[in-house]
């Protein structure tokens, strides 16, 4: 195998290197496509013909669909690793959603038709895709579920520790999402997000330094998350 592809440490080792032959392995590498992509750049649109399947290999991204007037309902947040195209890839010819970047990005496409062709051919790279579009859907569905049966309160909370626990990996971090696509995503107005973490600001929950929040008191904003 040429060494220039032999995935040892790249990104393709993570995603489904396991499940790949050789000659496969190949074809991915030398046929994968990057693309850079700056803060709020259209990554994948809404109605637009699928062609490629395509993963997060740095950055942050939100699912969302729009309505006829233009208000967005946030699906989901992709981060790096994520197959952003899998909710549609292979159900549809139309993505059912866009992707945008909340951080400047890197995606990388692979030739569906190429990988379609590889997964009639490999077992194992079939049942491993399988098993990453279950995760991904059943994430969304119970991320949905459990902020759907919270109080506002405790929406804004869940929202606050996925981002600590999940994505920075810290008590401080600047905050992705704006108020409006906080707002869309917990299924709250943007004022009554805005008036939240004032609250949790007034109450020495939170710091807040423009999109820079600190999480003062861990503790007291679980309990809000798990009972609010």
């Amino acid at each position: 195998m040429d060494e220039k592809c032999s995935c040892d440490n790249c990104e393709l080792k993570e995603l489904f290197v396991d499940s790949l032959e050789e000659d496969h392995m190949e074809a991915v590498c030398s046929s994968k496509k990057e693309k850079d992509y700056s803060v709020g750049e259209v990554i994948l649109k809404e109605r637009t013909q699928i062609r490629e399947f395509t993963y997060l290999k740095s950055g942050l991204v939100k699912l969302f669909r729009s309505d006829p007037s233009g208000s967005e309902q946030i699906i989901t947040i992709a981060k790096p690793m994520d197959y952003v195209s899998l909710l549609s890839v292979f159900s549809n010819d139309e993505y059912n959603y866009s992707v945008t970047a909340l951080e400047d990005s890197v995606t990388c496409s692979l030739n569906l038709e190429n990988l379609r062709m590889m997964m009639r051919e490999n077992g194992g790279l079939a049942l491993s895709l399988l098993q990453k579009m279950s995760r991904a859907a059943d994430r969304i569905i119970l991320d949905t579920l459990e902020i759907r049966k919270k109080h506002l309160r405790g929406r804004v909370a869940y929202l606050l520790l996925y981002f600590s626990d999940n994505v920075y990996f810290s008590s401080e971090f600047d905050l992705p999402l704006t108020r409006k696509e906080m707002a869309e995503y917990v299924g709250m107005t943007t004022e009554n997000v805005i008036r939240t973490l004032s609250e949790f600001r007034k109450d020495g929950i939170l710091k807040i330094y423009g999109k820079t929040i600190q999480i003062v008191n861990q503790e007291l904003l679980r309990s809000i998350s798990e009972f609010g």
